[in-house]
């Protein structure tokens, strides 16, 4: 009976999401079919929404456990179908952002194969005093350093967890309570969110980058600078008070009662600084610096990129065999079949139909920067407990009517980069945030409490506002509302 009874539970988890699934197919099919935009958009059009709707089904509740590139390859096959040019379809994967993509992923790649990155992370961590507070520097310095050297948040979670729960492991804090909770969420913050202020530190970075040359009018105007122009402020902001606003909520009421020698023997045991490491490091390094003083030398990030991983390979730190399995292809798949997302919205008309659509739903607030920020960033968070795949479909929803916000508002499409950040990362429930996924099945019983994610969450939304509330000012003097 007890047998019968689990089969039952399981049964109706599985049956629940595809349901769900099930809807997006009725709704997806009801709009190939019955053409309701007839003659606004064309038929072409209808069917890329079609396979558009299926696809996100397939991103958002992963029936069968498809992978994402694989119900990529599903609509790309859509779009092929019903006449799409081949040239269109596949116009993501030859993408510059794509290109940076790959090879900054074989950069986090070697972070964790050379010991790099826990090196890093433990000489960094054994500079503080043992306290909530040294602690809590010391996490906002590794997330720096290591989004310097590595896009890939996953790499960084992957690399800081493990370290995080060995730290509130020796200080002998108690799960659920507020300082093991403290010091864990801030962990995976600080190498979650302070990269996105610049465009190489974390693979958000990339996918914006090619949305925004994949769309006409905007190809271009996102580089190093003109990203860390627009978002490195508010970014900035946003941590900190995130990092008080934490502190405010789950500060503890007992000291840590640690010696800092214990930190400094975990680092001994890691032994002498290998050849490896030295190369891994001098390389990374040197790439953060050309991607930082691109406007000087010119040469693109795709390059760079390109370069520094062709050098890893010719140095052995990346291996023959790593090139087929030192990273996952899920992800540059997907992320190919997204950017070619604009052009084929362009083929088809949907941008121009869309364009009709929501930008007069932007009127009413667009000649007020403050309300356009707020109501914009407001619907975005609002998105993200649906589309949890980091608002990537949404962006590409988006971003090909944001020249016409541009022509009829004055809005600059810059601004819209901090806007996809702020709400790209958040996180109230563990399944909105991938990342968050990816430090709880790190951490298992140990972590930190649903309860108190929440609430994080709702502090990382207040620091949002602040952050928008110092940056508009900001924004009004460099010209972006026009």
């Amino acid at each position: 009976m007890i047998k019968i009874n689990t089969v039952i539970v399981d049964r109706s988890k599985i049956d629940f999401k595809l349901i769900l699934f099930g809807i997006f197919v009725l709704a997806a099919i009801w709009v190939g079919l019955f053409l309701p935009w007839i003659p606004s958009l064309s038929v072409l059009g209808h069917r890329v929404i079609m396979g558009l709707i299926i696809t996100v089904g397939l991103w958002v509740f992963k029936p069968w456990g498809i992978p994402f590139s694989v119900s990529g390859c599903f609509l790309m096959m859509i779009l092929l179908i019903n006449g799409m040019p081949p040239g269109i379809v596949f116009s993501g994967f030859t993408s510059t952002a794509l290109w940076v993509l790959i090879p900054a992923l074989f950069f986090g790649f070697t972070l964790i194969r050379t010991g790099l990155g826990q090196r890093v992370s433990f000489l960094i961590v054994k500079a503080f005093k043992p306290s909530i507070g040294g602690l809590l520097l010391a996490w906002v310095v590794i997330g720096l350093v290591l989004s310097a050297l590595t896009p890939s948040i996953a790499v960084r979670v992957a690399i800081v967890m493990p370290l995080a729960l060995s730290c509130v492991e020796l200080c002998n804090l108690e799960k659920g309570s507020n300082g093991r909770g403290l010091i864990l969420l801030t962990a995976w913050a600080m190498v979650l969110l302070p990269g996105t202020g610049w465009l190489s530190g974390s693979l958000l970075g990339p996918i914006i980058m090619g949305l925004y040359n994949a769309t006409p009018g905007l190809e271009g105007i996102i580089t190093f600078s003109s990203w860390s122009k627009v978002a490195l402020l508010p970014i900035s902001i946003m941590n900190l008070f995130l990092v008080v606003g934490g502190c405010l909520i789950f500060w503890p009421k007992e000291k840590l009662m640690i010696s800092k020698e214990v930190f400094s023997e975990k680092y001994r045991k890691l032994g002498p600084i290998t050849k490896q490491e030295k190369t891994a490091a001098a390389i990374l390094i040197i790439s953060f610096i050309l991607f930082a003083s691109s406007q000087l030398h010119g040469v693109i990030d795709a390059a760079i990129c390109l370069g520094g991983f062709f050098v890893l390979t010719l140095t052995g730190v990346i291996k023959v065999k790593d090139i087929s399995c030192g990273i996952n292809w899920d992800l540059p798949i997907f992320v190919g079949v997204i950017m070619g997302l604009s052009a084929s919205f362009m083929e088809a008309g949907i941008s121009s139909w869309l364009s009709g659509v929501l930008v007069p739903l932007l009127a009413p607030f667009a000649s007020n920067p403050w309300l356009f920020a707020l109501v914009v960033v407001v619907s975005l968070f609002l998105i993200r407990f649906f589309d949890i795949t980091g608002l990537v479909p949404t962006m590409a929803i988006i971003v090909p009517i944001i020249p016409e916000v541009y022509e009829q508002f004055g809005i600059n499409p810059l601004v819209w980069v901090t806007l996809f950040i702020l709400a790209g990362k958040c996180f109230f429930m563990s399944y909105q945030n991938m990342f968050a996924l990816v430090g709880e099945s790190i951490l298992g019983e140990s972590g930190w409490t649903a309860k108190q994610m929440c609430k994080y969450g709702f502090v990382y939304l207040a620091s949002c506002f602040i952050a928008l509330a110092i940056a508009i000012p900001y924004w009004k003097s460099l010209g972006f509302f026009s």
